[in-house]
């Protein structure tokens, strides 16, 4: 079927699986999109985190103590910036799956749906990426350790971890976004049958659905989240020696997502003091959590101690700490003062 202006059209049927499927994404935004459950014979009724487009919820506190036991990092929202960029993300589809319908483009429908399919693996990968490095990233100083033990949540399904068994597997937000993709394939085939001009159409369209996913990456990558720190390999950018212990670090993350990493609180303070960086550039300030290696705070949730046995590389003598709890820990076996960060950038 053509306009009046000769564009091919998509039938009715996919005009209106175009606005279920935008409702559908709208849904997304406000309910959970995925669960991970934990049982163990001291908690019969199990442990449930929810994973939200823009939050945790569930059980998170009683699993971070847990976790605190066997070396894995605390999971905190600010963690995450997924959680800042995925409502908007699926707000664009939505939005794009109604101008789809109200155009009735074929084109239109062909570049929605190959977007939607790629963002769909993205964020799978993501997912998978985040599931290992939690898992595997652990503190070598953890009260209980496993040698060659990692613990990582499965993707989808049932994994034993020690005495806990882990099933992750979609929320009702999950659902929706496999209905959604389905409903389009189903769409997409039924529309690319009946339309001559096949592979003109979808070499146009990969093409659009490529840009769009390369400005999908380029803004998560632009974002104020931290970047991991390459140990051994990145140099500080202050005094320009190679990063090497994996216990001490920091790292300036600016509005527009440049990055400047160091080896020492000292390096840092030095280099702000420099006015090496405009202080209204900066997005956000992170360090490494030193009962967490190679695990990087936001400055906000940082906890900081200053001992002279504490010997950091280039002498500052002070590190971070995500919680108060681990802090205290440490203090009690240095003989030092716990201090803030303003406080540290006035000495």
């Amino acid at each position: 079927m053509k306009d009046e202006s000769g564009h091919t059209q998509i039938s009715m049927i996919t005009r209106i699986i175009s606005i279920l499927c935008g409702i559908a994404l709208i849904i997304v935004i406000f309910v959970p999109i995925w669960r991970i459950q934990l049982d163990a014979p001291q908690y019969p009724e199990g442990l449930e985190m929810q994973i939200h487009a823009n939050k945790l919820a569930g059980d998170v506190e009683i699993i971070n103590g847990l976790n605190h036991y066997i070396g894995m990092r605390t999971l905190h929202k600010d963690d995450f910036v997924e959680f800042t960029v995925l409502p908007y993300i699926l707000g664009f589809f939505a939005i794009f799956g109604f101008i789809t319908a109200k155009a009735k483009k074929k084109k239109l429908f062909y570049l929605w749906a190959i977007a939607f399919f790629l963002f769909a693996i993205l964020a799978m990968v993501d997912f998978y990426n985040w599931e290992y490095e939690y898992g595997h990233n652990l503190d070598p100083t953890a009260a209980i350790k496993v040698p060659g033990q990692a613990y990582q949540p499965p993707l989808i399904g049932f994994k034993q971890l020690l005495n806990f068994g882990a099933y992750s597997f979609p929320a009702i937000g999950g659902w929706l976004m496999l209905l959604v993709g389905l409903a389009l394939l189903g769409c997409l085939i039924f529309e690319l049958r009946n339309h001559k001009p096949f592979f003109k159409c979808m070499l146009c369209a990969k093409r659009t659905a490529a840009s769009i996913l390369i400005i999908q990456i380029v803004f998560i990558g632009c974002s104020s989240g931290p970047k991991p720190i390459r140990f051994e390999s990145d140099n500080c950018d202050f005094c320009k020696m190679t990063i090497s212990d994996n216990r001490f670090g920091a790292e300036i993350v600016t509005k527009k997502g440049k990055v400047f990493k160091f080896d020492d609180l000292h390096c840092i303070k030095a280099f702000l003091e420099d006015g090496e960086i405009d202080t209204n550039e900066i997005g956000a300030i992170y360090f490494v959590d030193f009962s967490i290696a190679e695990t990087l705070i936001e400055a906000s949730r940082s906890y900081f101690f200053q001992a002279d046995q504490v010997n950091s590389p280039m002498g500052s003598n002070t590190v971070a700490f995500g919680s108060k709890d681990s802090l205290e820990t440490y203090q009690t076996r240095f003989s030092g003062k716990e201090v803030t960060w303003e406080e540290y950038l006035k000495n």
